[in-house]
């Protein structure tokens, strides 16, 4: 039998080298929706052979194979320090054979250990469950779609944005618009409604782990969703920010409590290489 460290090593592995299905059927779709031999259709073309290279040859879908971030739920009383520990071995081999690049870089003094192991990575959120059973889900965020991550306080003067919906939907738009291609779309567009700064930005990331069509169970919140999602589509942004009707493929909202002082809206961003998976146990 597999040890808890092969299987997160098998997770990370399939993680790094191929696209969820729901993702692929997206782009696929959105490559259909451009003109024949424009930029957008052409890049997405590209997107797709290289998905179908990565997956064929087993190999890292981008170069850039992101921060790693764990979602564990798991038993009351489960050993973590015992899975930090899987996890770490795990992670460590898969940066010496290649299916993660050595990504882990200490801020003060520029040193890499080569281990992709350190202060923050990997991140690892814990959720207790009644359940005795382990379930792991894995995030893989590139660096260039985290850059044009953006947070908001409202109001805004700059935007006309109130604290409320509508003043949500400026925020978003402004940070879509203001990061152009820098976050090599089209991709997934993350938004938490409330928290404080630091919530904020995990819950947006979290959101990531949805699925292309799952809606917030808020009905004015879902409704926002698709309509962000079309307003994102007009801007013209389109695939790699070279024009085109596709800039995102997805939207998803999240909504924390806040204190009354502040009204934080976290928008994140997501490049096209959305890779996530999960493991069960």
């Amino acid at each position: 039998m597999k040890t808890l460290t092969d299987k997160i090593f098998d997770l990370i592995c399939r993680t790094s080298c191929e696209i969820p299905a729901d993702i692929q059927s997206a782009l696929k779709k959105a490559c259909l929706k451009e003109a024949k031999n424009s930029p957008a259709r052409q890049q997405i073309e590209i997107i797709l052979r290289n998905i179908g290279i990565a997956s064929g040859k087993t190999q890292p879908l981008c170069q850039d194979t992101g921060a790693i971030t764990f979602y564990a739920s798991c038993p009351r009383n489960y050993d973590k320090p015992s899975f930090r520990k899987a996890a770490e071995s795990a992670i460590i081999r898969a940066t010496e054979k290649g299916y993660l690049r050595k990504n882990s870089v200490c801020p003060i003094s520029g040193r890499n250990d080569g281990t992709n192991v350190g202060p923050g990575s990997p991140m690892i959120y814990w959720d207790e469950k009644v359940s005795k059973k382990l379930n792991v889900k894995l995030l893989l965020k590139g660096g260039g779609s985290e850059n044009v991550g953006m947070q908001y306080s409202l109001p805004d003067d700059n935007l006309d944005a109130g604290r409320d919906i509508d003043g949500v939907r400026r925020c978003v738009l402004d940070a879509v618009f203001r990061a152009q291609g820098k976050g090599c779309p089209p991709g997934i567009i993350s938004v938490c409604i409330g928290g404080d700064r630091a919530s904020g930005y995990a819950e947006s990331k979290k959101q990531f782990l949805r699925k292309i069509g799952e809606r917030n169970n808020y009905p004015v919140i879902a409704e926002l969703e698709k309509k962000l999602l079309a307003e994102i589509n007009s801007l013209g942004i389109g695939a790699m920010g070279l024009g085109g009707k596709i800039t995102a493929l997805e939207v998803f909202i999240s909504v924390l409590n806040r204190v009354p002082a502040s009204y934080f809206v976290t928008v994140s961003q997501m490049c096209w290489a959305c890779r996530r998976g999960e493991l069960k146990m």
